[in-house]
């Protein structure tokens, strides 16, 4: 599964990285480490990507 971060719409809720924190990681700001970039997510941690893609509240994160 590869995954993208869109940079102008996350605002740093955080609840992609507090469900999957094995999947998305926090920068200093509270944003998502990840933000701008696309990245592929490990098959026993796609369950738990999902769950972090479905919880963004702006649709920054997108599964490819």
């Amino acid at each position: 599964m590869r995954i993208s971060v869109d940079q102008t719409l996350c605002s740093g809720h955080g609840r992609c990285y507090s469900l999957a924190p094995e999947v998305f990681f926090a920068d200093d700001d509270g944003f998502s480490l990840q933000r701008g970039e696309e990245f592929d997510v490990a098959p026993a941690n796609e369950s738990i990507a999902r769950a972090g893609v479905l919880a963004c509240p702006e649709g920054a994160i997108k599964i490819l």
